[in-house]
């Protein structure tokens, strides 16, 4: 397949392509400044705290993301599967640096495409400039949402919210590394009452228990 034809495929699996025609997206391939990048399996691909300057378009492969709490106090641990744009919102703002640390977990392959080269298609390209504030925008409004839900009344909803509120992505496999003590702080309740919720739920299959951590085989089977 020629070289452009098969960027062009890979374009098309990610949200800030989409709506561009055959031959915008032709022209685009063909002038636009994309890197390659092979990673092999258990490599950095970025660290929490470095500077965002690329965006990252995974086209094959999984990534594991960690994200810990400003404290330390816990971490959460999440398994993503190509394609998957990586954190596209640090790219501007006051704080341009990565939220999390991630790391292949298989071999990965990746589009990236420097910052000078997104504001330029941003001026080249309107439907890649809307689609670009369509994706900033969608996360601004579900974060800013995220106060003025309802609490739950029951321990059990106040976990699951909890380890959702957690999460990039809400599906799918996750670690979440926390002692029973400090998640029963976050959530404001006892430790015994956190442990037999926790208990609970692992009796119903939903999660699996260890020493100072929480697996959770699919986050949506919570939601359930």
């Amino acid at each position: 397949m020629h070289p452009e034809l098969q960027l062009y495929d890979h374009l098309l699996q990610f949200p800030l392509f989409q709506g561009l025609s055959h031959t915008e997206l032709l022209q685009l391939a063909g002038n636009t400044k994309f890197g390659f990048r092979k990673v092999a399996a258990g490599k950095s691909v970025v660290k929490e705290g470095e500077v965002c300057q690329t965006l990252f378009f995974l086209i094959s492969g999984q990534l594991t993301l960690v994200t810990q709490s400003d404290d330390r106090h816990y971490r959460v641990e999440e398994r993503l599967s190509a394609p998957w744009l990586l954190q596209p919102e640090v790219l501007f703002g006051a704080q341009p640096r990565f939220g999390s640390t991630v790391t292949t977990a298989t071999e990965s392959h990746f589009i990236t495409l420097s910052k000078d080269e997104v504001l330029r298609l941003s001026d080249d390209f309107l439907i890649f400039r809307l689609n670009l504030l369509n994706l900033l925008s969608a996360q601004a409004q579900r974060r800013g949402h995220l106060g003025w839900r309802r609490t739950p009344t029951e321990l059990r909803q106040r976990i699951v919210r909890f380890l959702l509120d957690h999460c990039l992505y809400p599906a799918g496999p996750k670690m979440v590394y926390i002692l029973m003590e400090q998640l029963a702080l976050e959530l404001n309740d006892s430790r015994l009452d956190v442990s037999r919720a926790l208990n609970a739920m692992q009796a119903d299959g939903l999660l699996v228990l260890h020493r100072g951590r929480i697996e959770i085989p699919s986050l949506e089977r919570l939601l359930m």
